[in-house]
């Protein structure tokens, strides 16, 4: 993947070794020649649709008064805006524009169960979300126009913060570094590194590629959820070695240490943590938006294998999330927006492709077991054709 990461005259592994998650970096030209895949009328139409997350962020201009608003947004909304002062951010814009999505490819020398979205920023002169942090990492990246970011210091949630405003705002934020990023340039930010960016011009564009960093909280609720919604009512904590004791009241060790092997034996048991997780970080952003296809427009095994040897491509859906884990010498686990199926060790190849490449060919998918995969892919909206 490093022929394709932007990071300048810098190997991923390096960028990995002395910089993920550990200090920022400034990537002058890291996109040479770049040309947006989303321009800001393609943007503001995104925003006026009802399945799509925006919001729309002002401020005076001294930065003390703040309005948040949330769309979807009328044509009549966008054409009152200000001269200077607001942006409008839409998340999830890989979703809904093929090219945009692609350009999440350039990102995949981390791993892609880690890539969450990207959101493009398009702000007036002096717009911005004020000083703030990020529980993850970003890459922002300069489309258009010109935005001066500044960052410094590590904050979290017991840091000061403003409370009289619709957006986080850290009031005793101070910068470190201050940079002006032109288009095609690219700064990384590690999480909880305090930073703001505000527009230096009419035609400010950001694009920030963002990461999945689930708490240790979510981790540890979501798992033990699973774990519940699987478990009979009758497996119940026992004490058939229980023995006399001097007070009643007291929690002894051996209750401890019996509740205590209760959550290992549960964590430690063959695949069960491992297909969770496969799960878990593949679940889709936008749940509602998943909706299976028509059985009129549903492919059978037969016309899948058809369509592939007369030279079709079959792509990945882009909101959907894909992953495996090889399980034993056997089979592979394939987890795809939540869900979770079990594939032949001997279509590790085509697994390895439908995952790692935009798009599979005859080349990749040859068998009977890799047509009726796609044929259930392609039921459930994962996975498309050509028209």
């Amino acid at each position: 993947m490093n022929d394709i990461a932007p990071l300048g005259d810098m190997s991923a592994e390096e960028f990995l070794r002395d910089y993920w998650q550990k200090k920022p970096l400034l990537i002058r030209n890291a996109f040479p020649d770049f040309e947006p895949p989303v321009d800001a009328d393609t943007l503001a139409g995104l925003a006026c649709e009802a399945m799509v997350e925006s919001r729309l962020i002002s401020q005076d201009a001294n930065g003390e008064q703040w309005q948040l608003q949330h769309g979807p947004f009328s044509e009549e909304d966008l054409s009152k805006l200000p001269a200077g002062h607001w942006t409008l951010l839409v998340q999830a814009v890989d979703h809904w524009v093929p090219d945009a999505n692609a350009l999440l490819e350039r990102f995949r020398f981390i791993p892609s169960w880690r890539i969450d979205d990207l959101m493009i920023s398009y702000a007036a002169q002096g717009g911005g979300v004020g000083p703030h942090y990020d529980n993850y990492d970003v890459f922002l990246i300069q489309a258009s126009g010109q935005r001066r970011w500044e960052y410094g210091g590590i904050y979290g949630e017991d840091s000061p913060r403003r409370d009289d405003t619709p957006v986080m705002i850290l009031p005793e934020w101070q910068a470190q570094e201050s940079f002006v990023l032109n288009p095609g340039d690219m700064l990384y930010l590690p999480p909880r590194v305090g930073h703001n960016g505000v527009a230096e011009s009419d035609d400010c564009m950001t694009y920030s590629v963002g990461f999945r960093a689930p708490s240790h909280a979510d981790l540890l609720r979501q798992f033990t959820d699973h774990l519940g919604e699987h478990l009979k009512s009758e497996i119940r904590y026992s004490d058939a070695d229980l023995t006399p004791q001097d007070s009643p009241s007291e929690i002894r060790n051996e209750a401890f240490d019996k509740v205590r092997q209760i959550m290992l034996d549960y964590i430690n048991e063959p695949g069960v943590l491992e297909d969770w997780f496969g799960q878990y970080m593949t679940e889709p952003k936008y749940p509602e938006n998943s909706m299976p296809l028509p059985e009129s427009e549903q492919l059978s095994i037969a016309e899948m294998e058809g369509y592939l040897m007369s030279g079709g491509l079959v792509y990945r859906n882009e909101g959907v999330r894909f992953a495996y884990r090889i399980r034993d010498d056997k089979s592979i686990m394939l987890f795809v927006d939540g869900k979770a199926c079990e594939v032949s060790a001997r279509q590790m190849s085509f697994v390895k492709a439908l995952t790692d490449q935009p798009a599979v060919s005859i080349k990749d998918a040859s068998t009977a077991e890799a047509f009726a995969t796609l044929c259930a892919l392609q039921a459930a909206d994962a996975v498309y054709i050509e028209e």
